[in-house]
C-alpha cells in the first residue's frame, strides 16, 4: 500500500512538474474527444430521429373492386397473424373519399366530374420498426401482392431505403472518425510518455542503482497516462455540455418546437467520456513504457 501511495504521488509531482508538455498532450486529447463526441451525439440523435420517424411507417395495400367480402375477411386475418404487423386499419372506398375531401376540400375542382368513387378500399399495415430492412420489406411486398384480392401494394421504398442508407452511413463514419482519432490520441501520448521518460533518465539510473523493477520505474508514467486521459476527457466533456446548452439554446430561440426532441445528450454521455480518454491515453502509455529499453 505504501508503495502504491509512493508511486501515486511521484505520478503526481511528475505530472504537474512537466505542466507545460502535459498541457499541450491533455489539450491535443480534448479536441479529439470534443470533435470525436460532437460527430458521435449528431449521429445518435439522428438515428433516434429516424426511428422516431420511421414509427409511423406501414404498407398501404390497395384492394381490387370486385373483391368479396370473404376474400377481404381473409386478408385482413392473414395480416393479423403476421408477427412483422402491429396494426391492420381498414380504410373503405367511402372513408377514403371522405379523406380527400378533408385534405383537398369538398369544392376542389379536382373532385368535380366523378359520376362513381374513384378510391380504391384498402388496408393500411403498421410494421415493427425491427422489420424496416428494405430488402424485407421489398420481400414481403412483392408477397402481400400475389394475395387474391390485392391490387397493388404501396410503401415508399426509395424514402425508406435513403432513411437506412443515411443511418448505416452515420455510423460507419462514427466508427472510422472513432478509429483514427483513437489512434491519434494514443500516439500523441505515447510521445509524450516517450519524451519525459527521456527527460528523467538521470532519476530512472538512480532507481536502477537502488535496485527498482521495472514495474516500480514504469507506473509512474502509466499513471501520468492515465491523468492525461481522464483531465482531457473531463474538460472535453464539459466543452461538449457548454456547446450543448449554447446550440440547444439557438436551436429553441430558432425553433421552439423543435429543440428538446431533435438534439439531446445521453446521461451515459457523462461516465463515458473521460472513460474513453483514459483508455486511449493508457494504451498509448503502455506501448511507451514496453518500448522502452532499459
Amino acid at each position: 500500500m505504501k508503495t502504491l501511495s509512493y508511486l501515486f504521488q511521484t505520478a503526481v509531482q511528475n505530472f504537474l512538474r512537466e505542466k507545460w508538455i502535459n498541457a499541450l498532450t491533455i489539450l491535443t486529447v480534448t479536441i479529439g474527444l470534443l470533435i470525436l463526441s460532437v460527430f458521435t451525439v449528431i449521429t445518435l440523435n439522428m438515428d433516434l430521429a429516424l426511428k422516431r420517424w420511421a414509427k409511423g411507417f406501414g404498407i398501404v395495400v390497395y384492394l381490387k373492386d370486385n373483391i368479396t367480402l370473404e376474400e377481404m375477411e381473409l386478408l385482413k386475418g392473414s395480416f393479423k397473424k403476421d408477427p412483422d404487423i402491429i396494426a391492420v386499419n381498414h380504410i373503405s372506398k367511402d372513408k377514403a373519399i371522405e379523406e380527400l375531401k378533408q385534405i383537398i376540400g369538398n369544392s376542389n375542382p379536382l373532385l368535380e366530374g366523378f359520376e362513381e368513387n374513384p378510391l380504391p378500399a384498402s388496408f393500411e399495415l403498421k410494421l415493427k420498426r425491427e422489420s424496416l430492412e428494405p430488402s424485407y420489406i421489398r420481400s414481403k411486398a412483392a408477397n402481400i401482392r400475389q394475395l387474391t384480392g390485392v391490387e397493388d401494394v404501396q410503401y415508399g421504398e426509395k424514402w425508406l431505403s435513403s432513411l437506412n442508407s443515411l443511418s448505416q452511413g452515420m455510423k460507419i463514419m462514427a466508427i472510422i472518425l472513432g478509429s483514427i482519432i483513437f489512434i491519434a490520441t494514443a500516439f500523441v501520448t505515447y510521445s509524450t510518455i516517450k519524451i519525459l521518460f527521456y527527460r528523467r533518465q538521470e532519476e530512472i539510473e538512480t532507481l536502477k542503482l537502488l535496485g527498482a523493477t521495472k514495474s516500480f520505474i514504469r507506473m509512474p508514467f502509466l499513471m501520468e497516462g492515465i491523468f492525461i486521459g481522464l483531465s482531457g476527457g473531463v474538460i472535453g466533456l464539459l466543452a461538449l455540455i457548454g456547446l450543448y446548452v449554447f446550440s440547444t439554446s439557438k436551436i429553441i430561440a430558432f425553433i421552439p418546437s423543435m429543440g428538446g426532441e431533435m438534439f439531446s445528450l445521453h446521461p451515459y454521455t457523462y461516465p463515458i467520456l473521460p472513460l474513453v480518454g483514459t483508455i486511449m491515453s493508457l494504451t498509448g502509455s503502455i506501448f511507451a513504457v514496453g518500448r522502452i529499453k532499459y
